[in-house]
């Protein structure tokens, strides 16, 4: 059991002062679950715990939020006194409790005359304050984390949809009792192809969870036959969407030190929001510029273009530039890949078109 004398509020406080405050002092009994009172009531007291437990708590929507656990020799109930305002949070007996009611004037007299209970209640206050901040930090970053994951997830379901549309579409196809035997096999070749796209988007998705760059340890290409193979499987799934892609000029025949199959994720991805940005049909528009150090690569679509306020934050993870479906993970995961192709990627918009993404791969200095 708890006196005043060994209470954390007057354990360093002067017996003869607490002489004088003991017959001012009554003693409150709560049964568990009674309200000891209630957010927004008067701040007339201070209360030291004897027995028990208290909670402090407020409402949050209709749950009730616990903030703090009030236990014997602990007191509670100092912010509204000293505030003279209203109480910022409401406190029930969460066992059976006896506690110390002290009225309102008479702790602020004997503040203005110890500078030791003044010095107490300061501590105390500095502690909540910290205590209360750091629980609200740890909420807030557990909801960001749980947003994080939940953006995450719809990526990676966004992403795996489409080559899934695509097996799906072309086995109906292929199981079709008028379907040719060169019909079928090629429907084999388009499923296998697919199912190799997935393990890539998956790969690249491990890849950009671990945050790491990956060195390019691979024997120089033809880009232009790299690229018209991929052009290929491009225009097919493009077809299906009614969107067509045009190449402008034809890819160049030059030798680049390129991972195919992440390289062909960039591709992919570029296609796909255009594909996305231009809703229910539309052209891309596919340049090449060989330059003495690099070779430029240019995707235009005939969208309703980007702004320039979020231009620069595209290739940020989770930005998706106001698009339906998608959260944006594909652009930061093109970043990544060029960069590890010591590359670069960017985009532009000209008054009467589209997007123009382009992105640069260097060329092997000889």
């Amino acid at each position: 059991m708890v006196t005043l004398e060994n209470s954390r509020l007057f354990a360093q406080f002067e017996s003869s002062g607490l002489q004088s405050l003991s017959p001012k002092v009554r003693e409150l009994k709560f049964d568990a679950g009674q309200e000891v009172f209630a957010a927004g009531s008067s701040g007339d007291a201070v209360y030291v715990v004897k027995e028990g437990r208290i909670e402090i708590s407020v409402m949050v929507g209709a749950s009730r939020q616990v903030l703090s656990e009030i236990l014997p020799g602990d007191f509670f109930g100092e912010m509204a006194v000293l505030e003279a305002k209203g109480r910022s949070a409401g406190a029930i007996a969460k066992t059976p409790s006896v506690v110390y009611f002290i009225p309102r004037e008479e702790i602020l007299n004997l503040v203005q005359h110890s500078p030791a209970l003044a010095l107490t209640l300061l501590r105390e206050i500095s502690s909540r304050l910290r205590d209360f901040n750091q629980q609200y930090l740890r909420e807030v970053l557990q909801a960001e984390r749980l947003a994080i994951i939940g953006r995450f997830a719809r990526s990676i379901v966004h992403d795996l949809k489409n080559p899934l549309n695509v097996i799906g579409l072309t086995a109906e196809i292929a199981g079709m009792p008028q379907a040719t035997l060169e019909a079928r096999g090629q429907a084999v070749t388009t499923i296998r192809s697919q199912i190799d796209r997935i393990s890539e988007l998956v790969s690249d998705i491990l890849d950009f969870t671990l945050g790491t760059h990956t060195s390019l340890v691979v024997p120089a290409s033809d880009y232009a036959q790299f690229v018209d193979r991929v052009l290929e499987e491009l225009k097919a799934e493009a077809a299906l969407k009614n969107i067509s892609i045009e190449v402008v000029t034809p890819p160049p025949s030059v030798s680049l030190v390129i991972n195919p199959k992440r390289l062909r994720r960039v591709f992919h991805n570029l296609t796909q929001n255009a594909t996305e940005a231009m809703g229910g049909g539309g052209h891309i528009l596919i340049r090449f510029e060989v330059r003495p150090d690099e070779v430029i690569t240019e995707f235009e679509d005939s969208g309703p273009g980007i702004s320039p306020e979020i231009a620069g934050q595209l290739f940020q993870a989770f930005a998706t530039h106001g698009k339906t479906h998608g959260t944006g993970l594909g652009l930061s995961i093109c970043k990544r890949i060029l960069e590890d192709h010591s590359g670069w990627i960017g985009v532009r918009h000209e008054p009467g078109k589209g997007a123009v993404f382009a992105f640069g791969l260097p060329r092997p200095r000889t």
